[in-house]
């Protein structure tokens, strides 16, 4: 008999990343929450990696290298979501509409992070705190190569392509708009994000047409 499949082989055919590879990331994300509960309750000035690593249970040597700031701790709330769209994108035809691609997503793709009350906190922290803002648009910089990627793998065309590099900008804008939108002005919040998000998408395409 042969030797047993090891954990990285069985991860490697289901697809997903390995043990070691998932625990890092939910340690990262345990410190992003964290991060964002001082931030909000502190500010970004009075608190430190210190304290950041004490209450996530880590030592500061490894907050800093899964991190180069204490600012960047939140990046993993920020990156909540990216994956499943751009899984989305991927799956429609290359015939169908962008924007009819994006109406039909359920609600959950939709939301430009993951729509919690930890993540809608850090968004309305990037409006007064310029580290956090550095993180929250540099988050969606990254984001927009994946998009480009997935809109390209469905259109058949080149990620490095002007077409869905254009398209990846669009929809990554207007989603991180909309995001600061639901965030920041709290009296909206009887509506739900992803219809904020979609409304977004909408005017975007509808400026898009009329230019």
């Amino acid at each position: 008999m042969g030797d047993a499949p090891t954990s990285a082989a069985r991860s490697a055919r289901s697809g997903r990343p390995p043990l070691t590879e998932r625990r890092k990331a939910a340690t990262r994300l345990e410190i992003a929450e964290v991060a964002v509960r001082l931030f909000a309750e502190k500010g970004v000035a009075a608190t430190s990696a210190d304290e950041i690593a004490a209450e996530a249970g880590v030592s500061t040597r490894t907050l800093w290298r899964y991190f180069p700031t204490k600012e960047a701790c939140v990046q993993p709330l920020l990156a909540v979501g990216v994956d499943s769209l751009a899984e989305a994108l991927r799956d429609g035809s290359g015939h169908e509409p962008l924007i009819d691609a994006l109406e039909a997503m359920r609600p959950d793709t939709m939301r430009p992070t993951a729509g919690s009350a930890d993540v809608l906190s850090l968004v309305r922290l990037t409006r007064t705190e310029p580290g956090l803002r550095a993180v929250w648009l540099q988050t969606h910089l990254e984001a927009e190569s994946v998009l480009a990627e997935a809109i390209a793998q469905r259109t058949g065309e080149s990620p490095d392509a002007l077409a869905p590099r254009v398209a990846a900008a669009m929809i990554n804008v207007a989603l991180r708009v909309a995001a600061e939108d639901y965030a920041w002005n709290p009296q909206r919040s009887d509506r739900a994000l992803d219809e904020v998000a979609r409304e977004a998408l909408r005017i975007a395409a509808e400026a898009l047409r009329q230019g």
